[in-house]
């Protein structure tokens, strides 16, 4: 069975890249941070058990960025909201069930994918719950019809963005993993920073 890993990326441009991070933390840190962030998640996850797909945005420059590895495929992720960019990467020609992920969260290791790719043996659809409400992976087996209303007037950015999003799959079995902490603001940034280790 073949599995896809799709990560979702913008081009790490001041201004453009993590805006919330960045009034509280100027904006070309923010970059510079979510940049060398990208990076290393890449590096990480690489694990011949699926492949990564790189999602980018913008369309055309995140396809002929040099900033990525040349060697990750890439689709451009399109127009919309988050829930219409995500929607299309499901519908992607791809066989096998498929995980989305942002690449704003650092505690993500190749066992969290493992055990969501895992958990859709059982299960239609898999999140990676967020402590804001939200969540850092959702993946779907696919072996059903993708719901017709999935994503639709969800409320992204939001303490409702997993519930919303669960009331548009009313008929799938689904599960959970780890919870795990994305980074939009300082204070998540000091949340997820490695603690020191004593000596």
């Amino acid at each position: 069975m073949r599995r896809t890993l799709v990560v979702m990326l913008k081009e790490p441009r001041p201004g453009c890249v993590k805006t919330r991070l960045g009034r509280d933390v100027g904006m070309v840190p923010a970059a510079w941070w979510f940049r060398h962030q990208t990076r290393a998640l890449l590096r990480r996850l690489r694990d011949p058990r699926w492949q990564i797909l790189l999602a980018v945005s913008p369309d055309r420059e995140g396809l002929k960025s040099r900033v990525w590895p040349g060697y990750l495929p890439r689709v451009p992720q399109g127009r919309g909201n988050l829930g219409d960019r995500m929607a299309r990467a499901f519908q992607l020609p791809v066989k096998g069930p498929v995980c989305i992920i942002g690449a704003d969260i650092p505690g993500i290791h190749r066992h969290h994918i493992m055990h969501a790719f895992k958990t859709l043996g059982q299960s239609d659809a898999v999140f990676g719950p967020a402590p804001d409400g939200g969540y850092w992976l959702i993946g779907l087996k696919r072996t059903r019809p993708i719901p017709p209303d999935l994503f639709v007037n969800v409320r992204w950015s939001s303490e409702h963005a997993l519930a919303d999003t669960l009331g548009t799959m009313p008929d799938a079995r689904v599960a959970y993993i780890e919870k795990l902490r994305d980074v939009d603001t300082a204070h998540d940034l000091r949340m997820t920073a490695p603690k020191a280790r004593a000596t």
